[in-house]
């Protein structure tokens, strides 16, 4: 799956708010994008599609909500991208991380590496 810029923070915007009808994001985005009101509705309704946001019909105007969580949606988008990439060879994923962990702090690391365990202890308590 592929985002377009606005796609990404019109998502960011409704992960904050928790819930926008096309008005509300038009709004948000104006003042500093000039967006047209059309362009958002369009924005919203891919997302849509894409089973990124759900929908609710109040009144003349859909009320959208998010259906993936921001972190779920990372993990998504990494394994669309890097799938065809590594099938051969899983070793290059980790090589990659491990290059992207540089730029993390030692608070980060910490917390990467509490997560990695967290991980493993629940992958040995399912059956």
């Amino acid at each position: 799956m592929i985002l377009g810029e606005l796609e990404k923070q019109v998502l960011n915007y409704l992960w904050s708010a928790g819930e926008a009808d096309a008005k509300q994001v038009h709004a948000a985005f104006y003042a500093e994008r000039s967006r047209s009101l059309n362009t958002i509705q369009s924005t919203l309704d891919r997302l849509y599609k894409k089973q990124l946001l759900s929908r609710s019909k109040q009144g003349h105007a859909f009320i959208y909500r998010t259906r993936i969580d921001r972190e779920d949606l990372i993990a998504q988008l990494i394994r669309d991208i890097t799938s065809d990439l590594i099938r051969q060879d899983s070793e290059s994923l980790i090589a990659a991380f491990v290059s992207l962990s540089a730029d993390l702090g030692e608070d980060e690391l910490n917390r990467l590496e509490a997560m990695i365990l967290d991980h493993r202890r629940k992958g040995r308590e399912q059956p």
